[in-house]
């Protein structure tokens, strides 16, 4: 399976939604717009940021539809996943194989703590169900189990599992997944954003940033300074993108990337409820942030 397109900045696109909860279109376009002028290499829709688990399979079917029509074929699409059941993941991976998605991504199933074997099970028997690539998303913060290197070494040995995005924070774990699977042609994509650069010099091939969302062409600036050589130039990008992945504490996950979104001009709405806004006093603290860094 050729995988050498999954690589780079892929934004976790958020998903504009209208007064009732659905799908806002036109905000979605524009989105897409944004990410792919900013030099982006692939865009992941459904993702965290995109609030997959405030709309049904409906909406995620045409945030995903709307997706791949305005990208129109640019840089790859990949479709994430977040249902705790394995019976449920399969009908979405078919879901996004049936739509023309280019990859998905599995985040393990969150509420429950599944042992190692029950976590190889659920991601086997999605990936037996799709002929797609399969990325798995490692956030044991959001989800509260965590994918250890011995299961993901397991993992990386099925045909269609070509790599992981890792979002636990630990460089010591992003560095043995690398390590362990490097012979494998496994692709580890970095997942915190204060951790792109660290990542690409251990060998991660790229990373998965809520921030490019907002500011995408620094992000892309942090990879394409490290793969030209030049190390100086990529840690000024990582140190200048660094406060603002800092200020998403400023209101409830994942509010801040919308609310930076719409401070800079994208009009992107509101968070799905029950997420509502940041304080007028901390959005004024991610307005100056945002100016400092040259995005408003």
């Amino acid at each position: 399976m050729d995988t050498g397109w999954i690589r780079g900045v892929i934004p976790p696109i958020v998903t504009p939604v209208d007064a009732e909860e659905c799908v806002e279109e036109q905000g979605l376009r524009r989105v897409v717009e944004h990410v792919i002028a900013g030099g982006v290499h692939g865009i992941l829709s459904m993702g965290s940021n995109g609030e997959f688990y405030g709309l049904d399979h409906e909406q995620q079917e045409r945030a995903v539809r709307i997706t791949l029509d305005q990208v129109g074929g640019r840089v790859p699409v990949y479709m994430g996943i977040g249902a705790i059941a394995t019976k449920e993941c399969v009908k979405l991976a078919r879901m996004g194989n049936n739509l023309g998605v280019q990859a998905i991504t599995i985040l393990p199933p969150m509420f429950l703590t599944p042992n190692e074997d029950e976590l190889y099970r659920h991601f086997r028997t999605i990936a037996d169900a799709t002929p797609l690539p399969v990325l798995l998303y490692n956030n044991p913060d959001r989800v509260g189990n965590n994918i250890t290197v011995r299961l993901m070494e397991r993992l990386a040995d099925i045909p269609n599992i070509v790599g992981v995005k890792d979002s636990s924070g630990d460089m010591t774990l992003t560095a043995e997944y690398i390590r362990r699977t490097r012979e494998k042609g496994f692709k580890v994509m970095a997942g915190r954003d204060v951790m792109i650069l660290g990542s690409l010099a251990y060998g991660a091939v790229g990373c998965v940033a809520s921030t490019a969302n907002i500011v995408p062409a620094l992000v892309v600036d942090i990879y394409n300074k490290f793969m030209s050589g030049d190390l100086s130039a990529a840690c000024e990008a990582q140190f200048k993108l660094a406060p603002l992945r800092m200020a998403f504490n400023l209101a409830s996950f994942p509010v801040v990337t919308k609310e930076a979104m719409n401070l800079i001009g994208l009009e992107v709405g509101s968070s799905i409820l029950p997420n509502t806004a940041a304080t007028e006093e901390n959005r004024k603290k991610l307005r100056a942030i945002l100016t400092e860094m040259g995005a408003i």
